[in-house]
């Protein structure tokens, strides 16, 4: 490996990463190390007790990263050979012996694309993909960890640790992956992921929690277990995929789509995997402009408020003996609108989408948080939570957020034109320009950071600052307007 070089000491200082450091670690000197081009990110678990002895408790792949942060971890290694991993393993050992080494800590690797392993780093703790480790070992982590640090032997099991089978963790996180892996915060109205044999979930969140601004945007981390790779994979997707998640925006379709990509089921799992596959259409969610549709029929069909009466069996809710009525309910889905016609008498009800023909819809069960019906031979189960305007729906089609249209809505809000707003909660960390400046497309001119990363601010045209809002240290929040660049651009209209 090359001599680690301070970038400081060379001359060649990046103000935006000693800026980083700084804020992070209190020392804002970067040290520069030999690039390998889309190594694996490959780690070793050690154990050490106050008895000498220190073990090692196999491997874990942790390559699928964005702003080389780790969201999907698993163990074993899907590359990692046995005499690799006895390798592996030996020099982890004798890291945590030259050390005295004493608990739980992680040695660290990264692997080139000839096989060969440099070392990283050592991270003196128990890490967040430690879960991975625990279900493929039996133990439990951090009871051992407790257990060590009072004085205790490690035990023969985690002595003897052999792997049985595969886990693979998904760090769930509150952010807006198509953005740009932008933090997202506000209320969490529901977090609920299927309790299935083999899935584990851990967090520190739970319906009805506040997301901040102030401290690292993971939600929850999801774990599957299983006898095979390719079983554990499809039962993590499967589970996220399925999970209710309301309120924030996450990151839950990428991981699903991640997990199902044939790059991922062969393995091929290294730490460039989203500059070959744009993060961007892997964030998308895989439900259609029709799972939308049905969602939006179901919220249409479903009441709002309980029924204070009983209703009559074998009667659809909204059914009416004085002839018929036709209820239209307008939604947004991001730019998507859809309108939806119920047409309840005598005869049943039938629902028209966005104008188009009336359908016999037959209403099996309709309640407020869950409807179920048959629409052109399609049985489907929708679940409803409504949260002022916004209907959340959850189906095994996939899940929508549709915003309810005001019948008769309030003036929206305007900002002046040019404005250029924020697109995260975060405190300004630079401000480049000043009133009067003449600027151009793609110049950056505010630099915001949140969640330890740093994000410029670029105006998308050609003018003259005429206003600056913010300075360094202003704490603002998504939609603040930051700058105004005069000579281009409507008004734009703000976030609601």
């Amino acid at each position: 490996r090359l001599p680690l070089v301070s970038l400081v000491e060379s001359g060649g200082a990046d103000l935006a990463t000693q800026r980083e450091a700084a804020a992070a670690f209190g020392d804002g000197t970067v040290l520069l190390e030999k690039y390998l081009e889309a190594p694996r990110h490959i780690e070793v678990q050690i154990f050490g007790d106050h008895h000498g002895t220190v073990i090692s408790l196999f491997e874990r792949e942790c390559s699928i990263q964005r702003r080389h942060q780790k969201i999907i971890e698993e163990a074993p290694s899907p590359v990692v050979t046995p005499a690799q991993r006895e390798s592996l393993c030996a020099a982890a050992r004798a890291a945590g012996a030259s050390l005295g080494y004493v608990g739980a800590g992680t040695v660290e690797f990264v692997m080139d694309t000839e096989g060969a392993f440099f070392l990283l780093e050592v991270n003196t703790r128990l890490q967040v993909e430690h879960p991975v480790t625990e279900m493929i070992t039996g133990l439990d982590l951090v009871r051992l960890q407790i257990e060590v640090a009072q004085g205790s032997r490690l035990p023969d099991a985690a002595v003897n640790a052999t792997v049985i089978g595969c886990a693979i963790e998904a760090r769930l996180y509150a952010e807006d992956v198509v953005a740009g892996f932008v933090p997202t915060s506000g209320p969490l109205y529901r977090l609920a992921v299927p309790q299935t044999t083999g899935v584990r979930v851990d967090s520190g969140y739970d319906d009805g929690s506040v997301v901040s601004t102030f401290y690292d945007a993971m939600l929850a981390k999801v774990i599957a277990w299983a006898p095979s790779r390719a079983e554990a994979a499809n039962l993590l997707a499967d589970a996220l995929s399925r999970a209710e998640i309301h309120g924030v925006i996450t990151n839950r379709d990428l991981l699903v789509n991640t997990l199902r990509h044939p790059e991922f089921a062969a393995g091929r799992t290294d730490t460039a995997f989203f500059d070959r596959n744009d993060h961007r259409l892997l964030g998308l969610a895989a439900s259609t402009a029709a799972t939308h549709q049905i969602h939006a029929v179901a919220a249409a069909l479903t009441p709002q408020t309980h029924s204070p009466s009983p209703q009559p069996a074998g009667l659809p809710r909204g059914w009416r003996n004085i002839g018929g009525s036709v209820t239209t309910t307008d939604f947004h889905h991001r730019d998507q609108r859809i309108t939806v016609a119920v047409h309840r008498s005598r005869a049943g009800v039938a629902a028209a989408v966005d104008a188009g023909s009336a359908v016999d819809v037959r209403v099996i069960d309709a309640q407020p948080g869950d409807v179920e019906f048959e629409l052109l031979g399609q049985r489907h189960r929708v679940r409803i939570h409504r949260v002022g305007r916004h209907v959340y729906a959850d189906s095994a089609s996939g899940s929508s957020d549709l915003i309810q249209i005001e019948r008769f809505p309030l003036p929206e809000a305007h900002v002046p034109a040019g404005s250029l707003v924020s697109t995260m909660p975060g405190t300004v960390v630079a401000v480049h320009v000043a009133v009067g400046d003449q600027v151009t497309a793609g110049q950056a001119l505010v630099a915001l950071e949140a969640m330890k990363m740093e994000h410029a601010i670029r105006t998308p045209l050609d003018g003259i600052v005429t206003e600056v809002l913010v300075s360094v240290g202003t704490q603002v929040e998504t939609g603040a307007v930051l700058v105004v660049v005069g000579g281009g651009g409507a008004d734009t209209e703000a976030s609601q």
